[in-house]
Formats: C-alpha cells, structure tokens, sequence
C-alpha cells in the first residue's frame, strides 16, 4: 500500500511539472489569440472547451453532484476565474507576455501564503522573510524603483496584479472546496459557470470565423486545451492531495519559460529587471520552504 501511495504521490508531480509547462507556454498562446478575438469571447470559448474536455471524466466516474448548499464552494472559485481570465488576457494584450509570466507566477504563492496565514492567524519569522523578499522581487520587476511606486499602477502591471492576487485567493477556495466534494465535480462545475457567466458579456456578433485560421486555432486549443484543460485541472486537483502552498511552488517553474518562448515567438527582450526580480523572488519561496 505504501508502495502504491509513493508511486501516486510521484505521479502527482510529474504531471504538476508538466501543467506548469503547459501554463508557461499559455502566456505566448494569449497574447496571439488576443490579436483575433475580444477578451470576453475568449473567456467563453476558452470554458466551453474546458467543460466539454472534462465531460468524459465526469460522466466515466460516475459521482453524485454537490447539492444546492454546496453550490457556494463552486460560485465563488468560478467568479475568481472570470476575473483573473479577464485580468489574464488585458495583461497579456497590452503587456509583455513574458514579463507578465514573472511577476503573476513569483507573486501569486507569496499571496496564497499570506491568506492562509492571515485565516490561520499565525505566521512565522522565516514566512514573513519570505514574503518580503518576494514583494522586494515583485517590485523589481515592476520597475518601482526607476519609476516610482506609480509604476504598480500601470497598466501593464495592473492586470498583472489583479492575476496573481485573485490567483492566490482561489487557490485557498480551491483546497477549501475539495474537501466537500470530489475533485472531477467540482472542477467540472467551476468551468462550467464560469462559461455562464461569460455568455452575459460576449458578443457573438464581433466574431469573424473566416479570419480565424491556423495560427490562431493552435494557439487557442494550447491556452485551452493544454493550459486550462490540463494544466489547471491538475493543478486544481494536486491541491488536494498536496495541499495549496505546496502546490503554489510549483508555478515558481514557470517564469522562465514563460519569459524563454514570449523571446522566441513573440521577440520579447530579456529585460535585466524581470530576471533580476524573478531570481529573488525565487530564493524567497525556498525561503519560506525550506
């Protein structure tokens, strides 16, 4: 039985480290797909085909539905997706892919570590180490100290903000909500509201089909099949299993290929800051792991 734990315990971050791949490489994927449709139509397209991948899982496994008290573990992690996929993809549009990468990715398990230690009311020295060097990262990175603490505000890191903070809220409702209901429900559900919620905000009008070609269905199917579908579902799932902090860690794989592919396909620099800020944020989350 031990045997047969350890092998699952490993599979868990075989497939985490891959989820986070395909989480690096969506940054590049939203940026391109942002140039052919508006940011609320790709939120519903991008949920649909969330919804309708994890169907087979949902209906092979066979498990009861959530009843209506529960509905509330489901509502409010899927209204955190509709913000952070709108934030997401208004970021990546007027921001640099890669750079975005850095900040959300560095910042948001800092954030998910301050929730949980503003709900358990306790924290540790080497935590609050952690997070300050982290934030000392983040600001870097947003070029405060060349341009002023206005700079936060910018919009190419305002979105930024927005993801990695609501990012880190909905990480805590996420390990909160799978421990009332099984994990394929409830990821399947939060795709699926969110998808609802989106219908009241896109117009299907605004949508030229014949414009869309192959570059942008690659794109579209890698930042929703691959990065949503995959990738988030994982990483929903693992937070069960190895907890939300644990989880978080692993987003810290991500920026420099986020930063690697937004340079090879998008001719984005590697600016000094963003790798300066990351690398210290780096150390901040082996700080508070360690």
């Amino acid at each position: 039985m031990k045997l047969v734990n350890l092998f699952s315990f490993n599979n868990i971050y075989i497939l985490l480290s891959l989820s986070m791949i395909s989480w690096a490489i969506a940054w590049t994927n939203a940026k391109i797909v942002g140039e052919y449709l508006s940011f609320y139509n790709l939120i519903f397209f991008r949920f649909l085909l969330g919804f309708i991948s994890l169907l087979p899982f949902l209906i092979f496994n066979n498990k009861q539905f959530p009843n209506l008290k529960s509905l509330k573990y489901i509502i409010i992690p899927s209204i955190l997706f509709f913000i952070y996929n709108i934030a997401f993809f208004k970021g990546t549009h007027f921001g640099d892919a890669g750079r975005g990468a850095i900040l959300v990715t560095t910042l948001n398990p800092l954030f998910t570590l301050l929730i949980i230690s503003l709900i358990r009311k306790k924290i540790i020295l080497k935590e609050i180490l952690g997070i300050s060097i982290g934030i000392l990262g983040g600001l870097i990175i947003m070029d405060v100290f060349k341009y002023g603490i206005q700079s936060i505000f910018d919009i190419k890191n305002i979105y930024f903000l927005i993801c990695a903070l609501t990012w880190g809220v909905m990480t805590v409702f996420i390990d909160l909500a799978q421990k009332k209901m099984n994990s394929y429900v409830f990821i399947g559900l939060c795709y699926f509201f969110t998808m609802i919620l989106s219908i009241f905000f896109t117009d299907f009008n605004s949508i030229n089909f014949s414009a869309l070609d192959f570059r942008f269905y690659l794109n579209f199917f890698l930042v929703s099949i691959g990065a949503m579908s995959f990738g988030t579902s994982i990483y929903m799932y693992s937070t069960s299993i190895i907890g939300p902090i644990k989880a978080s860690v692993f987003i810290f794989s991500v920026p420099f290929i986020a930063m690697g592919t937004a340079f090879f396909f998008l001719d984005e620099i590697f600016l000094l800051n963003t790798i300066i800020g990351g690398l210290i944020s780096l150390i901040a989350i082996y700080i508070v792991n360690k």
